[in-house]
């Protein structure tokens, strides 16, 4: 039983988590328990049956009294989280869908629209490549009159996001020559699972250069801003739980004066409900800090530029597990349905923690 209080219209559409027990599926829980416009069916996970969800995330307690359950359990609802290890959505997509009228998959299982891509990127071969061109890719910046339309939604990944929303304008107004991307990112990207590399004694103190070169999120930078400039991107591990930061060094096929650089993001964002320019010429704070945005599905943005030469730099921040990833699914969900897109997402984050 959902124990959160809900406000507005007494009719609230259902829905059930796919894979709770890991953390994008805590973050989708506790979202939807106070979302005015829904009702938490089921969570389910193979793993933990008959748990309190509250065993795995333990922010929960108090706040709901839902266990898990069983996959095979899973009764026909009005929306599905989907929050699975990548590869398994795929494989049963067709069941899920007789089970839900929305489907949002928090994986990478339908987040590319070629076949070829998985193959070169996930080395894999997409077990139901037909589902590809149904889904539309979940960053609302990018997608929002499709995602109003759309009943399948996929995930983003949270590094693909933070360059993303950090180089779209120049992109866009085709001013980029070059882009080396480097993101460092907290542990929490590698999700609630242990392994070697998350063990503590091995990750604390660690600035770790896991992915150079390679990185499968450089393919949703391409497919979502196209391939007229050269794109360098890696990834970093620093200690951190949650957050991501990018730094794209942008070579600009022209000089640009950063009364223009502010039109042009300005532009770009200056409706969006959760994009923030950062960049103020005092304090500690002048430019997007991540830290600053834990818990919340924010994305800030800021820049500067190189006088002495042609180069751009634009950072980005942003909590991996929120806008990164369950924050974007709640918001696709509300477009979806309908509803303000930024029902149950704007918390601002935390200063100091």
């Amino acid at each position: 039983m959902n124990k959160a209080p809900h406000s507005g219209s007494s009719v609230l559409k259902s829905v059930s988590i796919v894979g709770g027990s890991g953390y994008v599926g805590g973050e989708v829980l506790r979202l939807l328990l106070f979302h005015p416009k829904v009702k938490v069916a089921q969570v389910t996970s193979a793993s933990q049956v008959g748990r309190f969800v509250h065993a795995t995330h333990p922010n929960l307690r108090s706040v709901t009294d839902l266990q898990y359950c069983h996959p095979e359990t899973l009764v026909p609802v009005d929306i599905l989280f989907l929050c699975q290890s990548h590869g398994d959505s795929a494989k049963k997509i067709e069941d899920y869908a007789q089970k839900a009228n929305w489907i949002i998959d928090c994986s990478a299982d339908f987040r590319l629209r070629r076949t070829e891509d998985y193959l070169t990127w996930y080395q894999a071969i997409h077990p139901n490549p037909d589902w590809l061109n149904r889904f539309v890719y979940g960053l609302p910046e990018r997608h929002r009159s499709e995602l109003r339309q759309a009943v399948y939604a996929s995930g983003v990944g949270c590094n693909a996001t933070a360059v993303i929303l950090a180089i779209a304008p120049l992109a866009d107004a085709g001013l980029l020559e070059k882009v080396v991307a480097d993101v460092k990112v907290g542990s929490s990207e590698a999700g609630a699972k242990p392994s070697e590399g998350s063990h503590h004694p091995e990750r604390s103190h660690c600035v770790r250069s896991f992915m150079p070169t390679g990185h499968r999120h450089q393919s949703e930078i391409r497919q979502e801003l196209g391939t007229a400039f050269t794109l360098h991107f890696s990834v970093t591990s620093v200690e951190l739980v949650r957050g991501v930061l990018a730094t794209a060094h942008c070579f600009l096929k022209e000089k640009m004066e950063e009364r223009d650089l502010w039109k042009l993001y300005r532009r770009a964002y200056g409706e969006e409900p959760f994009i923030r320019l950062v960049k103020q010429k005092t304090g500690i704070f002048r430019y997007p800090e991540p830290k600053l945005l834990a818990g919340s599905n924010f994305c800030d943005i800021g820049f500067e530029i190189d006088t002495a030469s042609n180069r751009l730099v634009v950072l980005s921040a942003l909590d991996n597990l929120m806008k990164g990833a369950a924050g974007s699914a709640v918001q696709c969900m509300n477009l979806m349905n309908g509803w303000d897109e930024a029902t149950s997402l704007t918390f601002p984050g935390l200063h100091p923690i």
